[in-house]
C-alpha cells in the first residue's frame, strides 16, 4: 500500500537549531545507531555552523527538518563523507528524526527532497552509510531506489556499516 508522504520543510540550520537538535536527539533510541547517547550541545553548535558553511560553499548541507507546524523534528541532507575509512571523498545523504516522528514517512519525504536538491547542485551520485542493524534506515534507502554496494567495519567498533549508492 502506497501512502502519501507528509509535508516536510527543509531549511539551512540556524544557531537556535543546535538547541533543537540537541533536544530532539536526546533519546537513547534515537541515538542507538549513532553512538548510543546524545552529543553535548557544543557538538550541535559546531555541526550547525559547519552545515551553514557547507550550504554556502556547496549548495547543500544537513538541513533542519520541520513538520507542517514548523516544529523541528530532525535533520536530513548531504555532506562529504567525513571519515578516512568508508566511501571517502563521496557525498553522503543522511537523516535523523526524533522518535515521536518515526513511522510517518518524514525520513523518506525529506530524503527525496535532499536528492532533488543535491542533483540541482550538480552532484552526480550519492551514498548512504547505514548501521546494518538499523532496519528503518535501510528501508528508507530502498524506498529511494538506492542499491547496496559495500560493507564496512567501523574502525575500533564491532558495528558493520552498509554503503548504499545511487546515481543521480
Amino acid at each position: 500500500m502506497n501512502r502519501a508522504l507528509p509535508d516536510v520543510q527543509l531549511r539551512v540550520p540556524t544557531d537556535e537549531d543546535a538547541f533543537a537538535w540537541h533536544r530532539v536527539f536526546d533519546d537513547p533510541e534515537v541515538m542507538e545507531f549513532h553512538g548510543g547517547a546524545a552529543a553535548e550541545l557544543s557538538v550541535y553548535e559546531e555541526l550547525t555552523a559547519r552545515q551553514r558553511r557547507h550550504d554556502a560553499e556547496r549548495g547543500f548541507c544537513l538541513w533542519t527538518m520541520t513538520d507542517p507546524g514548523g516544529d523541528v523534528i530532525g535533520f536530513t541532507g548531504a555532506q562529504p563523507w567525513p571519515h578516512a575509512w568508508g566511501p571517502a571523498g563521496e557525498i553522503e545523504i543522511g537523516w535523523r528524526l526524533g522518535r515521536a516522528h518515526w513511522g510517518r514517512g518524514y525520513a523518506t519525504a525529506a530524503a527525496q527532497a535532499t536528492l532533488e536538491r543535491v542533483r540541482a547542485a550538480g552532484v552526480r551520485s550519492v551514498v548512504a552509510m547505514v548501521d546494518s542493524r538499523n532496519e528503518r534506515s535501510v528501508a528508507v534507502t530502498r524506498r529511494l531506489g538506492m542499491e547496496p554496494a559495500e560493507t564496512f567495519t567501523v574502525p575500533g567498533d564491532p558495528r558493520t556499516g552498509l554503503c548504499f549508492r545511487l546515481a543521480l
